[in-house]
């Protein structure tokens, strides 16, 4: 088909999304049924009609929001990001969607600079592990939410770890933060949602910016996807509207897509290029969970769901794992 490309998935992964998608509770998903999958890395193996026929045998990576768990993988030429030779795909897999993610979120929209202090909520996520690893290399403070179980990991990461134990309930989390910054923060960023989203505003100093991405306390909730979302947006808006100097903003991947493809795809492309080159030079520590065979995906998705790993889960071809 006329600006496609058909990939042979070498690795995909699962995120937030997907287990979000299998609930029924992603904004904007398909109907079911469908085949998950938001990101991959994988070797282009056909190009349709005014695609670079170059591309053939070239190792790429493409954010697809759904349709990667698969074998051979059709996407938009344009969602083509070019990964460097000698990378494993599997490393590379971990830093598709969470690093054009995290690098988005830090240098465009909370805008972080060398000395400031900003808290990463779930640090050892696959997310918020990269979050901590591109802030310390731009020579930022990190304050680290994660189970005790993780924070030696957070830790190796450069992050300072803060007990993320049923932060939500008690607050206990935000408090030790504020003990451990006393002056406030330059930023948050803030997956959780849900109640602890306003303690997360409130650890912000003058200047500071909230970045929510997520709204992951309501996971096992029951009723629609667009509610929580809808609702997040009118409570930053109205925090935006007090004249107290701090911003919130909601970070979206997908945000341009529609109306500015072009625009869309140079911003994927420059941000994961940063991420991979950081990759590439030994700065960035790829956070892999597990390795899990495409015909073990429902295996892939419990782990992913037991909230007991750091990093992400990737999944493999069946055959990588058999060789």
């Amino acid at each position: 088909m006329a600006g496609r490309a058909r990939l042979r998935m070498e690795a995909t992964g699962v995120s937030f999304a997907e287990q979000q998608m299998r609930r029924g509770r992603y904004y904007d998903q398909p109907p079911f049924p469908f085949v998950p999958g938001y990101d991959l890395v994988g070797t282009v193996v056909a190009v349709g009609g005014g695609v670079d026929p170059a591309l053939v045998g070239r190792r790429v990576a493409a954010v697809t929001k759904v349709g990667a768990w698969a074998s051979i993988v059709d996407v938009d030429a344009r969602a083509l990001l070019p990964v460097p030779a000698g990378l494993d795909a599997a490393e590379v897999e971990t830093l598709v969607v969470n690093g054009i993610t995290a690098w988005q979120m830090l240098h465009e929209l909370a805008r972080v600079r060398r000395g400031d202090t900003i808290v990463v909520l779930g640090a050892n996520g696959g997310v918020g592990s990269t979050l901590v690893q591109l802030a310390r290399h731009a020579g930022v403070r990190v304050l680290g939410t994660a189970a005790p179980r993780h924070h030696e990991r957070v830790a190796s990461l450069g992050a300072e770890p803060v007990d993320a134990n049923d932060p939500d309930a008690t607050g206990a989390a935000h408090a030790r933060i504020r003990e451990l910054a006393p002056g406030g923060v330059d930023a948050v960023l803030d997956h959780v949602g849900g109640p602890g989203l306003a303690r997360s505003f409130a650890l912000l100093r003058h200047g500071g910016t909230l970045v929510s991405y997520g709204t992951a306390s309501t996971r096992d909730d029951v009723g629609g996807s667009r509610g929580p979302v809808l609702r997040l947006f009118a409570r930053l808006a109205a925090w935006n509207a007090l004249p107290n100097g701090r911003r919130a903003r909601f970070y979206d991947l997908w945000a341009g897509s529609r109306l500015r493809p072009g625009a869309f795809h140079r911003a994927q492309r420059t941000a994961f290029a940063a991420v991979v080159d950081l990759l590439a030079s030994g700065a960035l520590a790829p956070q892999v969970a597990a390795r899990i065979p495409l015909r073990d995906a429902a295996t892939a998705v419990e782990l992913a769901e037991s909230r007991t790993v750091a990093g992400k889960v990737v999944i493999v071809p069946d055959e990588a794992r058999d060789a």
